[in-house]
Formats: C-alpha cells, sequence, structure tokens
C-alpha cells in the first residue's frame, strides 16, 4: 500500500522573499538630522530653507514642527549631534596613546579619522555657524560650547605634560589647530593635518 500523502493544506506557506520585503526607513527625525547635516554644512545654514530640508529628507512638513519646533532647533540639534560624534572621535583618540605629548597630538589624529567620515571641506562646522548665526540663537550657543570644550580640554590634557607655560601653550596649539580648519576651507595647503601635527610637536618640544 502506497504511503499516504501528506496533507500540506495547514502547513506553513514561505513568506515573501527577503529581497521583496520594503526596506524600513529610518524614523523622520534621523533623516532630518542627516539631512540638516549634509545641506548646512555644504550650502549653509542661513542658504538652506525648510523646503529644502524637508525634500531632501523624504519627510512631510509636520515632521519638522513635530520634532524639532522649527528650524532653529533643527540646526542646534544638528551642531550637537556634530559635537558628540567629534567628542566621542578624539576622546577614543586620545585614550589609544600613553605618552603625555601623544596624548595632546591625538587632536591631530582625531581630525585624520574625521575626515574619513565626515566632510571637512568646508573648514570647521562650528565655526561656520558662529559666523553665520546671530548671538541668541540656539544653534550659536552650541557652537560656542563646542570651542569652549576643545579649548578646556586642550588645556587639560597640556597641563599633563607638566608644561610651565600650559595655558600659552594649550592657546598656542589652538591657534594652530583653528588656522588648520581655515587651510583645510581654503585648499591652501596639499596637507594641513600634518603641517599643523607637525608645528604643534614643535611647540610642545619647547616645553620638554
Amino acid at each position: 500500500m502506497p504511503d499516504r500523502l501528506e496533507d500540506v493544506s495547514d502547513t506553513q506557506q514561505p513568506g515573501p522573499h527577503p529581497q521583496a520585503r520594503r526596506p524600513v526607513r529610518r524614523p523622520a527625525r534621523e533623516r532630518l538630522l542627516a539631512s540638516a547635516d549634509e545641506l548646512f554644512y555644504a550650502e549653509g545654514i542661513t542658504s538652506t530653507g525648510v523646503d529644502a530640508l524637508i525634500e531632501h529628507a523624504g519627510v512631510a512638513t509636520g515632521s519638522l514642527y513635530k520634532n524639532f519646533g522649527g528650524k532653529d532647533a533643527l540646526v542646534a540639534a544638528y551642531l550637537r549631534a556634530r559635537d558628540d560624534r567629534w567628542r566621542t572621535q578624539w576622546e577614543a583618540c586620545i585614550a589609544e596613546c600613553t605618552d603625555r605629548i601623544d596624548r595632546v597630538l591625538a587632536l591631530f589624529t582625531a581630525i585624520e579619522r574625521w575626515e574619513q567620515g565626515e566632510a571637512t571641506d568646508r573648514g570647521c562646522a562650528h565655526v561656520a555657524a558662529a559666523v553665520q548665526l546671530p548671538a541668541h540663537h540656539p544653534g550659536a550657543r552650541v557652537a560656542a560650547e563646542h570651542k569652549q570644550h576643545l579649548a578646556e580640554r586642550l588645556h587639560e590634557l597640556c597641563a599633563d605634560t607638566g608644561a610651565a607655560d600650559c595655558a600659552d601653550l594649550a592657546q598656542d596649539l589652538l591657534l594652530i589647530y583653528e588656522g588648520m580648519h581655515t587651510m583645510i576651507a581654503m585648499n591652501l595647503d596639499p596637507d594641513p593635518i600634518s603641517r599643523a601635527r607637525q608645528l604643534a610637536a614643535k611647540r610642545l618640544a619647547r616645553t620638554e
């Protein structure tokens, strides 16, 4: 007697092929931040209108106001997110070093790595924001906080070297770092990061 055929009427049918599934879209807030990061940096904050942001992000107009309340808060959020990424990158580079001089110079390692995943051709985004925005704008305050943290953290690292002139040293290195960003933005040197590192190393050597 032949084997009974299996009744497959109640068995689970295969679902759609994975490639046929629609990709999951990122939340509107993330898409708006990503668009802000791209457009504000490349085109300028004041030159980028709300309509351009919404179209680029592919969201409804209401999504901007629901998530941020308006363009001003989005500008501040864009600058804050960029600052958070930078701090994480910088601290990771510092943590890799044991020598105190190398920990100071990790600032330039961090910008080298930053350049691999972030746009840098327009110079420092926070300086650009400070120039474009009025002083009372929330984005201008975030930009100022970014630079204040940069100066304070650099001072801490310089103090750890034991340099007697750590305050002046930190200010000199900050000036080198900020000048490097101008050189990048204006395309005035083929390798401004390496040049800045060399200048910083020479300045640090004067304290030893």
